[in-house]
């Protein structure tokens, strides 16, 4: 029987949507809370945001090169499971042992967990149909979506209590992980892959042909491609804000006179203020996208960032009040929300029904190419503005500007998508 033509287990659904929240507890933990403060406690905030961005850019830049190699691999495997286990424990290895050796080799093992990590998501999405049918397949999707945010409070929650100790911090997101991604690998039953075929490298070439000749595609439905390179431009500047916000909010409070482990923890609290608007702004996106339509509130929720980086480079340039960094954080939870909500919502309605998997190829790669061009961004600028010995506050309000003019370049050229595409989901 195929995966389509059964129900699946309430357990293998349980288990695959708490590897969603494994994965969040890793994003949040690691990627935007503990490996940022450690670079921070080393180089100072002066060069943190260098270091960071180039880093982060550099294991992104290995992934989104890897990734035709891993899709050849997983596509003519027998099945998926054993490398999603593999990647999961390479990334719970290289977090666990991150924090106790010198910053070179931490940076090493942040850069294995970096790129463990994202192929894992490659493999764990995959494995969808294996707990869906057609018809559920877009509500477990959102219930994994939703409920990963429980894994973002608890790496908030987590970097509270242990506070200043990065030790105990990846330790506690390494061990936290590998027990929310045991009930996927232990619950979840995936049918053999009856076209399994020996992996030889020709099929990384052929992977490599087909996402170009799918790309050439993209032209003959109206808007998709248009749409594509719009998503580069503004998740860009939005996946460089995920990346930095605690950064930032931690120069604020320094400059308001904070020591630093309370401005780090003030800023963990605006973090915990941002996701419960995001909550609140993916549910009301959700419901936008279908009571008016995906463009429309796209268009509206990309406005909002707008004004939300104007506010922030205000914050940075003019040393507004740090409640103000509460409404930034609330703002900006609302737009992360709304956008992810609106923009998939927005690549469906231009899809064709028959190649939703082969476009959403292209739609994650747009978005892994995007979070190598935006860290860099950010890194070249805080190193230019710092050599020429600007503060760093008013650095990254410099740097601010450049996402600014990244995501304004997205909303133009997103203002021509039509609304749907005669060949796609009306």
């Amino acid at each position: 029987m195929s995966a389509a033509s059964t129900t699946p287990a309430k357990s293998a659904v349980i288990g695959w949507v708490l590897y969603d929240v494994a994965n969040t507890l890793f994003s949040m933990g690691v990627v935007t809370i503990s490996f940022p403060l450690l670079v921070r406690s080393i180089f100072g905030a002066e060069k943190a945001d260098v270091v960071v961005g180039t880093i982060t850019a550099i294991s992104m830049a290995i992934i989104f090169v890897c990734s035709p190699l891993l899709g050849a691999m997983t596509d003519r495997a027998p099945q998926r499971m054993p490398f999603l286990i593999g990647a999961t424990l390479l990334c719970v290895l290289a977090t666990a042992v991150l924090a106790t050796m010198g910053f070179t080799l931490a940076a090493v093992c942040f850069v294995i967990a970096n790129i463990a990590f994202q192929a894992g998501v490659q493999f764990y999405d995959a494995l969808l149909p294996a707990v869906s049918t057609p018809q559920t397949r877009g509500r477990i999707s959102g219930l994994g979506v939703g409920c990963g945010y429980l894994g973002s409070f608890l790496a908030i929650g987590l970097s509270v209590v242990l506070g200043q100790n990065p030790t105990w911090l990846f330790l506690a997101v390494a061990a936290g992980f590998l027990l929310l991604a045991l009930p996927c690998f232990i619950f979840v039953r995936e049918p053999r892959n009856t076209a399994a075929r020996p992996f030889n490298p020709y099929m990384v070439i052929e992977s490599t042909k087909q996402t170009i000749h799918t790309l050439r595609d993209t032209q003959a439905y109206p808007g998709l491609l248009r749409f594509l390179v719009a998503r580069m431009f503004y998740t860009d500047a939005i996946n460089t804000i995920i990346l930095i916000m605690l950064l930032f909010a931690t120069n604020v409070g320094e400059a308001h006179g904070m020591a630093r482990d309370r401005a780090e923890a003030n800023g963990k609290y605006v973090m915990a203020a941002a996701l419960v608007f995001a909550i609140a702004g993916g549910l009301g996106a959700g419901r936008l996208a279908d009571t008016l339509n995906p463009k429309r509130t796209l268009l509206g929720v990309l406005i909002l960032w707008l004004v939300i980086l104007a506010f922030a480079v205000a914050i940075g340039l003019f040393t507004l009040p740090f409640w103000t960094l509460y409404i930034l954080g609330a703002l900006t939870g609302a737009a992360l929300g709304g956008t992810w909500a609106s923009d998939r919502a927005m690549m469906l309605r231009l899809t064709p029904p028959a190649r939703i998997g082969e476009f959403y190829g292209l739609y994650g790669m747009v978005g892994r190419f995007a979070a190598i061009v935006g860290p860099a961004v950010w890194a070249g600028i805080n190193h230019i503005a710092g050599d020429a010995g600007v503060a760093p506050l008013r650095s990254q309000a410099f740097a601010l500007c450049a996402l600014l003019v990244l995501l304004g370049t997205g909303l133009f050229i997103f203002r021509k998508v039509p609304a749907t595409s005669p060949v796609g989901h009306q």
